[in-house]
């Protein structure tokens, strides 16, 4: 364990080891679906991630209303489709989170 590690909670710990690169090819039935969220690149896609697992309804409500956190809307689907971009996701069941990379 990092000293970085140390500040960390073990949630966001289990949750950082469960992250990985994937395509979007991988992440389109999820989107079908509607459960495929984007993290906004700014923001820390672990971090996201504990606050949805961990139900903190005030913090993820304000990324929701800054638009910093959003259901993956059908441009940005076809954009992703489009480009093949460098993107990490980590799932929160039901939802998978989603950022691009790079």
């Amino acid at each position: 364990m990092t000293s970085n590690d140390a500040a960390h909670s073990p949630l966001y710990l289990s949750l950082l080891a469960e992250t990985a690169k994937i395509g979007w090819p991988e992440l389109e039935r999820f989107f079908a679906r509607g459960i495929l969220l984007h993290v906004a690149r700014d923001l820390d896609l672990v971090s996201v991630a504990e606050a949805i697992a961990s139900d903190d309804t005030t913090q993820v409500t304000q990324w929701l209303s800054a638009g910093l956190v959003e259901r993956i809307q059908a441009e940005t689907a076809a954009d992703f489709a489009a480009r093949d971009p460098d993107l990490w996701a980590v799932v929160v069941s039901p939802w998978v989170c989603v950022q691009e990379r790079g």
